[in-house]
């Protein structure tokens, strides 16, 4: 059955085409198995909760009519600004609370596990044309902002806003500084909601949700450890598309294909203190599988095609909810640039156990980190993706304090035993990827930025005492835990890639230099490009001969077990200074100076420069990749396979054109190919 909704239709419709309903929850409500809901375009004011699951072969598809036309927004309009007397700029404007309904976003603040409490913001925003300005939590930083160049932009971060409760009349005053507008003739919105599509309650599964934009709800942080809130979500549940969508300015999370809310273990850390956050974070893996996590009952979600940007945290955030999924053919660009919120939970994509999860063709950029795999990252494969200029914002040559607070990368994969694969990619930021794992396989990729944080970042920051980080690995294919262990580092595999060495920032040199950022040991502040950090770790013949004789109990104590696990390499090619491995194997070493760059033009995203020539002159050329080549990750023992556990070969690259034997270096089969559309974005 289809039912119709159209905002600007008669109040009481029945849902039909000639009488549609006015809100899409009144559809929400009613909606069956194997029925669609068509939204007409126009602005729809509310938060949609669907009622009712679908069935593997009958879905509840939720439509826009018009592709992005129908607009879900967590905000409302607010008119009624009054100049403030004797301040150009600052304007006045009184809610009454009531529109809030029980949840005011401006009375709860942003928190969880993981955010850096110093950050005071609350879950509301004000908008100006639709982009949000910037809160100050002094009143006096209204009337006389200051420029903020921490931030992506700094010149809006003078638009500020302040609030505040004036309870006798029950009603939220807003103070505004719009640097010369009129907030009566502009477009001034305030969030309402918390969300804009999200199930109220777990296992409303098999929907889909096509053509939406969904823009300006009130979400809360989203740690691993807590209810993970987003715009829009499955909320516990299997089968979601989520496709062909604009997602902007959530506070925090875009979509969320994360964890249920836990009795007992919701945010613990922060509200009960004395349990470490990473125990209580077992602790919760654990919990959801005595409470029915598994294959069966959730995951196995699909976005696609999703044009994802603006929000505070994440554009896309998960925590075991988001297993078995499909991200693909996304748009992720844009995310956390304000800079006012902080914490070890940002990135464009953020998901803790993205197991057998694909990442494939996103095109990810301008974000402070592009994805983080946190936690067993185990069969998750990241293949044919576009990273550039997931870094510091704006990051000068010689910046101040407060411009340089951490560093960013295109991928951190974080205590994971793996398996992990990257393949044919192409990582262009200063920091290609971030290694605090063991487990990972890089074939085929352009890596114009560092390998980081290799041998460091698995223990958990005491001062002076261990603290290692034992992370769970599962069954193979499952979500059954299947052991936990610490990590040894290493396991790592490195055929076929082009290792180039971007431009060395002087701020960034010498950061490294001086490893301000070391913390402890989450950070060695690398910059310098190539496999040059895995200097010391065995191949496998010398790991292997560690164990010759050993015959169990009653040997001589040994460091076998506890010592770096190996190292493979094969048909690497390092240009413009990048540094290989002292066990490097098969490699080149290029004397041409390099000169890729990144373009758009009306046909799309392309590289530029001489990565033709270099490839031309070299002469490896070598062998196809395939599951049988790479092994199996150390720790779970488990090979680097597809989901269904069919074996993987590397005979396409990331256009989709076909390798033979006897193979270029990269992402591209063929020279020919190199200035081709990756991504039309």
């Amino acid at each position: 059955m289809k039912f119709y909704v159209d905002v600007n239709a008669k109040r009481g419709g029945d849902g039909s085409k000639e009488k549609p309903f006015v809100r899409i929850q009144e559809a929400a409500d009613i909606a069956l198995p194997g029925d669609e809901v068509i939204v007409a375009p126009g602005i729809y004011r509310e938060n949609v909760h669907p009622v009712h699951a679908g069935r593997p072969d009958k879905r509840i598809i939720y439509r826009s009519s018009k592709k992005l036309a129908a607009h879900i927004s967590g905000a409302e309009e607010l008119k009624g600004w009054v100049k403030d007397s004797g301040h150009e700029n600052v304007w006045k404007a009184y809610v009454d609370n009531d529109l809030f309904g029980d949840f005011n976003p401006y009375t709860n603040l942003v928190s969880g596990d993981w955010f850096i409490a110093t950050f005071i913001a609350h879950r509301g925003d004000v908008y100006l044309n639709g982009k949000s300005m910037y809160e100050v939590t002094d009143l006096e930083k209204v009337f006389k902002p200051e420029r903020n160049k921490a931030s992506w932009d700094p010149d809006f971060t003078v638009y500020t806003w302040y609030c505040e409760q004036d309870t006798e009349n029950n009603r939220t005053i807003f103070t505004a500084n719009f640097q010369g507008k009129d907030p009566n003739t502009e477009n001034v919105e305030i969030s309402a909601r918390k969300a804009c599509f999200f199930p109220q309650t777990t296992g409303v599964g098999y929907i889909t949700f096509s053509g939406f934009t969904v823009s300006q709800a009130a979400t809360q942080w989203a740690p691993p450890t807590a209810f993970q809130e987003g715009m829009i979500g499955p909320h516990w549940s299997k089968g979601w598309i989520i496709e062909d969508c604009e997602i902007y300015e959530s506070k925090c999370s875009g979509i969320s294909l994360g964890k249920y809310r836990q009795a007992g273990n919701d945010n613990k850390w922060l509200y009960e203190k004395y349990k470490d956050g990473t125990q209580t974070e077992r602790d919760c893996i654990l919990q959801a599988q005595r409470e029915g996590w598994s294959k069966e009952s959730v995951g196995s979600h699909i976005v696609r095609r999703c044009n994802i940007h603006d929000c505070g945290q994440t554009g896309i955030v998960g925590h075991l909810g988001g297993v078995f999924s499909l991200i693909e053919d996304n748009h992720i660009h844009h995310i956390n640039n304000k800079q006012n919120l902080a914490g070890a939970e940002i990135g464009g994509i953020k998901m803790h156990a993205a197991i057998d999860v694909i990442y494939r063709h996103n095109h990810i950029h301008h974000c402070t980190r592009g994805i983080w795999l946190d936690w067993q990252a185990q069969g998750t494969r990241v293949t044919g993706n576009l990273f550039h200029d997931n870094t510091l914002p704006n990051l000068p040559e010689n910046p101040a304090p407060e411009e340089f607070s951490g560093n960013g990368e295109d991928i951190f994969i974080e205590v994971s035993h793996g398996p992990t694969l990257l393949d044919n990619n192409i990582f262009l930021s200063d920091r290609s990827v971030k290694m605090c794992s063991q487990g990972i396989a890089l074939v085929h990729n352009l890596i114009c930025g560092a390998l980081t944080a290799v041998g460091i970042g698995t223990d958990n920051g005491s001062r002076t005492l261990k603290s290692a980080r034992y992370t769970p690995y599962h069954v193979q294919h499952r979500t059954e835990v299947a052991g936990f262990m610490t990590f040894l580092h290493g396991d790592d595999r490195f055929y076929n890639n082009i290792f180039v060495q971007g431009r060395l920032r002087k701020a960034l040199k010498e950061r490294m230099e001086s490893n301000t950022n070391q913390g402890g040991g989450w950070d060695d502040d690398n910059v310098v490009a190539g496999t040059w950090p895995f200097d010391g770790y065995p191949t496998f013949e010398e790991w292997d001969k560690e164990f010759e004789g050993y015959c169990g109990m009653g040997s001589a104590p040994s460091d076998r077990y506890y010592m770096h696990l190996p190292v493979w390499t094969g048909g690497n090619l390092f240009v413009n200074g990048a540094k290989p491995c002292d066990k490097e194997l098969n490699y080149e070493i290029s004397d041409v100076k390099a000169d890729i760059r990144i373009k758009k033009d009306e046909k799309g995203w392309h590289l530029e420069g001489n990565l033709a020539d270099i490839l031309s002159k070299t002469l490896l050329k070598d062998e196809l990749v395939d599951t049988d080549k790479l092994g199996f990750a150390f720790e779970p023992e488990q090979r680097y396979e597809s989901p269904d556990g069919t074996d993987i070969i590397f005979d396409k690259d990331i256009i989709g054109s076909e390798r033979k034997e006897g193979n270029l270096p990269g992402p591209f089969a063929n020279i020919s190919e190199i200035g081709s559309v990756i991504s039309k974005d």
